[in-house]
């Protein structure tokens, strides 16, 4: 089996062909593991003494606070038993490191504001901030880039 990528700078989003002789059971479960990098990936978020299976394109952030992980949604906080490196490994492309203890999905985010003291993370829909430190903040600017984010 051969496998080839090519970048092509003319599309907007990705396309996926499988050439083959014939449909056979490897082409099946290759077709399926590609089909399923697409769809929502769901974790185990904690609140109230209740288990919840919610995707994690539903967060804004997930942060640290003394041995404790939160995710944070618009409305809501959940715990969740993934340290930050451990989410940095399993989520997905649209989510950045913002600061040592904070994670931020690039999605959610209404605005960047960059100033002498401190650089501010403000998202949609929602009153929630963080600030993204100095060692991220080009990752971060870099990510936001193109997706109309405004900079102050």
């Amino acid at each position: 089996m051969r496998i080839r990528v090519e970048i092509a700078d003319d599309i907007s989003e990705k396309e996926i062909i499988i050439k083959t002789p014939f449909y056979d059971k490897q082409t099946e479960d290759i077709s399926e593991l590609l089909s399923s990098f697409d769809k929502k990936m769901q974790l185990a978020f904690y609140r109230q003494g209740r288990e919840y299976y919610l995707s994690v394109d539903d967060f804004l952030f997930f942060e640290t606070e003394g041995r404790q992980v939160y995710a944070h949604t618009v409305d809501r906080i959940y715990v969740t038993k993934y340290r930050l490196y451990e989410l940095e490994k399993i989520l997905t492309s649209n989510f950045v490191r913002a600061s040592k203890s904070a994670i931020l999905n690039v999605d959610k985010v209404w605005s960047l504001t960059h100033s002498l003291s401190n650089n501010l993370i403000e998202f949609n829909g929602s009153q929630k901030q963080i600030y993204v430190s100095r060692r991220y903040y080009h990752a971060v600017k870099e990510k936001l880039e193109g997706r109309g984010i405004e900079h102050e």
